[in-house]
Formats: structure tokens, C-alpha cells, sequence
């Protein structure tokens, strides 16, 4: 009886540690905090300064059209024409409603609650109509470090696992010098473009209840760019820059994808004797280099 009252005990005070080691962010602010990355600085300054002038540091908001697009979708998405949503109201709004964005601009927010949910599209509603601090607050949360070298690093779950909590995943195994992160494991895709490709798609997400198509850069890199023999992978031209990761609207970018040439030619026009009209023939000819389809997500 005494070694099932201690067990008992035990098991009484071990419950609550298990509980709030699975508790969920309860605003932005706290998803902040859950994946602050803000340590990756000391050991790699040129890598996090790049990473945060890119698009990804602040996918909430990310190019013009990224935040506006989130705004539609819940006014006039979930609010109007997903009519069996159940949603009336920002209040009605779940993790689950949220991901059809989230999916890839946040992967995060299932770690979250629904008032985080609730919290992201109304910010997103209030900064696409121009309220400064409702994007200021979005930015605080996007795609980080710990997205795409642990959420994202492992693919075969039967064959490798899930993502452990305490590593960091990159081209090499040992020691990783972080309070937290102790470790460092090798990821088998980390240089591979299904890296990439988990959020930069294929086509429609039919594993959402309401399946979106908004990314399709990796179906076309796989249906089109390499069955015509191309052999790069998205890492190779998109982090020639590092951890910037420029796409078509940066101008070295977009010069590397589109090869020009223009061909001229003068000549002088005679509608009638005496009257001569200087004309010019243009011919200009634009090649798409890219492997993917231009614009896309």
C-alpha cells in the first residue's frame, strides 16, 4: 500500500509538469517567446542579419499583397463564402480556420490557442487597412530559424522521427553551442528542394478542410524545370544571397531569370518622293531561366 500511495504521489506530481511542458501560447507575444531564436545571433550574425531582412522574417505581412491576403480571407472567406465555417464573428475563429494560411506563413500556430487565432486576423484585418501597430504586432512571429531547421528538417517520420524537441538540424552531426538547442543532427534534405517545397507547394493542400491552392512553385520545379534537364536545386539559386533569400522582386534576382535580347534596325521610310521618315525596327526577345513558374508562392 505505501508503494502505491508513493506512486500515486508521484504520478499527482508529475502531471502538472507534463501538462505545462504541452501548454499552449496564449497571444503573440507568448508564440514569440515559445520560438525565439534571438540566441542563433552570437554564433551566427551574418546568417540571422540576412534572415532578417528577408520575407520570411515577417511572413504575416511579408510582400504587399501577403497581409492583404489574409485579411480577405477571413472577411470574405471565412466570414462570407466558407458558409458552413461557423464563423460570424472574429471570435469564432479557431487554430484550425487559421491554417489555411498558417499552414505556411505560421506552421507555429498549432502551437497555439484559439485566441492567438483570433488575435492574427484581427491584426491582419487592422494592418492591411494601414494600422502600423496591429503590423508591428504580426511581425513579431514568422518563419525562424527553428521552422525550417527543426519543424521542418525531418520528412520520413516513420523512417527518421519526428523533429526532437532540444536539436538543431543542419549538414553535420555534433555539439550545437546554444542554452537550449545542445545539439546538432543531420538533416538528410536540408540542402534539397523538398526542403522548400513543404510550403512552396505542389498544388491544392487537399489535407486542409478547405483546400487552398496559393503556392505551386514546387509542383512547377518538378513537373516542368526538371523534366527539361534542370538540375538546381531552389537552394542553389535562391541563397547564393544566404539567408536573404531574394525572389522576382529583387532586381539580381529577376536579371538572373529572364535573359533579354534586343535587335535593332534603322532605316528611313519614303510614304512619297520627298519625304523621308527616319523608323526603327525593334525586335526584342525575353527567355524565362527560371525554374519555376513567375510570380508564384
Amino acid at each position: 500500500m505505501k508503494l502505491l500511495r508513493l506512486v500515486l504521489i508521484l504520478l499527482f506530481v508529475a502531471l502538472p509538469l507534463a501538462a505545462s511542458s504541452a501548454e499552449k501560447a496564449k497571444s503573440i507575444d507568448e508564440l514569440a517567446k515559445m520560438y525565439d531564436v534571438s540566441s542563433c545571433k552570437q554564433c551566427h550574425p551574418k546568417q540571422f542579419e540576412e534572415w532578417e531582412k528577408s520575407y520570411h522574417a515577417i511572413s504575416l505581412v511579408g510582400s504587399p499583397r501577403t497581409m492583404a491576403t489574409i485579411a480577405s480571407t477571413v472577411k470574405d472567406g471565412l466570414m462570407k463564402e466558407y458558409t458552413k465555417a461557423g464563423i460570424k464573428d472574429i471570435k469564432d475563429i479557431k487554430v484550425e480556420h487559421m491554417m489555411i494560411c498558417a499552414k505556411c506563413h505560421l506552421p507555429q500556430l498549432k502551437d497555439a490557442t484559439d485566441e492567438v487565432a483570433q488575435e492574427i486576423a484581427q491584426a491582419a484585418i487592422d494592418g492591411a487597412a494601414g494600422d502600423e501597430a496591429a503590423q508591428a504586432k504580426l511581425k513579431k512571429i514568422g518563419i525562424n530559424c527553428l521552422i525550417c531547421h527543426n519543424q521542418k528538417a525531418l520528412i520520413h517520420k516513420w523512417t527518421d522521427g519526428e523533429p526532437e524537441a532540444n536539436v538543431i538540424y543542419g549538414n553535420k552531426e555534433g555539439a550545437h553551442g546554444d542554452a537550449k538547442y545542445k545539439t546538432l543532427k543531420k538533416s538528410l534534405i536540408m540542402k534539397e528542394s523538398i526542403l522548400c517545397g513543404q510550403c512552396h507547394g505542389l498544388g491544392p493542400n487537399f489535407d486542409l478542410t478547405e483546400p487552398t491552392q496559393c503556392a505551386t512553385l514546387y509542383g512547377s520545379y518538378l513537373h516542368a524545370y526538371v523534366p527539361s534537364g534542370g538540375s538546381k536545386t531552389c537552394q542553389e539559386c535562391h541563397m547564393d544571397k544566404g539567408h536573404y533569400m531574394p525572389a522576382y522582386r529583387d532586381p539580381d534576382q529577376a536579371k538572373k531569370a529572364v535573359s533579354v535580347e534586343v535587335d535593332t534596325m534603322g532605316y528611313y521610310f519614303l510614304p512619297k518622293a520627298g519625304d523621308s521618315i527616319p523608323t526603327a525596327k525593334v525586335t526584342v526577345k525575353m527567355v524565362s531561366k527560371a525554374g519555376h513558374r513567375i510570380p508564384d508562392g
